[in-house]
């Protein structure tokens, strides 16, 4: 587990420690005050840019008048069987757009963060996902997906270098300057490679998670039946080798190359998929319901990530941004009873502490200041 969190220069602290117990924590305190940027320090003890989707350059704090942001660095502490490890992020100089990653003061992949932490987190943004733009709720699910699969991470980010150079090539092509046909060739090999291995985990990893929330069907929560629209994972659900989901997709692009061109950006592959999600008890979309609906169904979806990585080596960890907003007093109570019943290290923020009252005695609570904590 986390028993202290460092920030150093990093958005509204100069330099700051919070000790932090075992279970819950309740960070409390008015807009403004710093507590969603103790999430996003906790968040970024993953690969990628963290709960706010921001680059390096924007987390470092910056004074009155400083046209940009200081080199900054938050780290972490972790304590368990004895043992203690020190996880670090950030960058050495301002505007660096880079941040380096430390595993007890060696310089690591930012990879090997989930051999130790799996922050999973649910943010006020995300109130209204499933009505949301479909490219929001895929970001979200292969968040989802690389949190129990590192490596989808990195075949994501395969596809879409090589859909970038694909589009190039095709643009370029549209305006007069002729497109190289043995390398729009080789980009869709890597298309189909890439993207026959993201379908197929984005499969296996929907099949996963509606199995866990199958299984909490007992809960005060909505239940949601999920999809992936998208051919390449209809092929991947339905058993389909990987070679064979390749080949479509390089069919397929190598059928969508004039309508490409002539619109711009790409309009065929995985990248194209998105997530629904079925409002089980009233059997509508979820997209049609109301941002307390919409927050509890990815709530359910959030905690069925949780079981999900519950048996692996690496802790999950839970990240709410104004979990309480939107729910009512008995879903907030009964989420409450699951992150204990969970076992879960669990960081929450409200501006009021009553909102928690059902966690008093349960939980840490910390004031969170301006630069500090009370």
């Amino acid at each position: 587990m986390i028993t202290a969190l460092t920030l150093t220069d990093f958005r509204s602290y100069a330099s700051a420690t919070l000790p932090i117990e075992a279970g819950a924590v309740v960070l409390h305190g008015p807009n403004g005050a710093g507590k969603t940027n103790l999430l996003e320090a906790l968040s970024l003890f993953t690969p990628g840019k963290g709960l706010r989707g921001a680059s390096a350059p924007e987390m470092g704090r910056r004074e009155p008048g400083e046209s940009g942001g200081r080199a900054w660095a938050v780290a972490a502490v972790l304590t368990g069987d004895g043992d203690e490890i020190r996880l670090g992020t950030g960058v050495q100089t301002p505007g660096a757009a880079r941040r380096i990653v430390r595993i007890d003061g060696e310089t690591a992949q930012p990879g090997r963060l989930l051999d130790h932490l799996r922050p999973v987190w649910a943010t006020p943004e995300q109130d209204r996902l499933f009505s949301d733009a479909r490219a929001e709720r895929l970001k979200f699910f292969d968040r989802l997906v690389f949190a129990a699969d590192p490596d989808h991470a990195a075949t994501v980010s395969a596809y879409e270098k090589a859909l970038r150079e694909r589009l190039r090539l095709l643009v370029d092509g549209a305006e007069g300057r002729e497109a190289d046909p043995i390398w729009l060739d080789a980009l869709e090999v890597r298309l189909g490679e890439a993207g026959a291995a993201a379908a197929i985990a984005r499969a296996a990893a929907l099949k996963t998670l509606q199995s866990a929330i199958d299984a909490r069907n007992d809960r005060p929560f909505p239940q949601a039946d999920l999809g992936l629209t998208g051919d390449a994972e209809t092929m991947a659900a339905d058993g389909a080798e990987a070679d064979a989901i390749a080949a479509a997709i390089r069919e397929g692009m190598a059928r969508s190359r004039p309508r490409d061109a002539a619109a711009g950006r790409s309009l065929f592959g995985p990248h194209r998929s998105d997530l629904t999600a079925l409002h089980r008890e009233k059997n509508r979309p979820a997209a049609e319901g109301s941002s307390g609906e919409q927050k509890a169904l990815v709530l359910n979806l959030i905690l069925a990530q949780i079981t999900r990585l519950s048996g692996q080596a690496a802790a999950p960890i839970l990240l709410l941004d104004e979990a309480p907003a939107h729910l009512d007093t008995a879903r907030r109570a009964a989420l409450f009873d699951e992150i204990e019943a969970l076992g879960l290290q669990a960081f929450m923020t409200g501006t009021e502490a009553d909102l928690f009252a059902p966690l008093q005695g349960r939980a840490q609570f910390v004031k969170v200041e301006a630069g500090g904590f009370g």
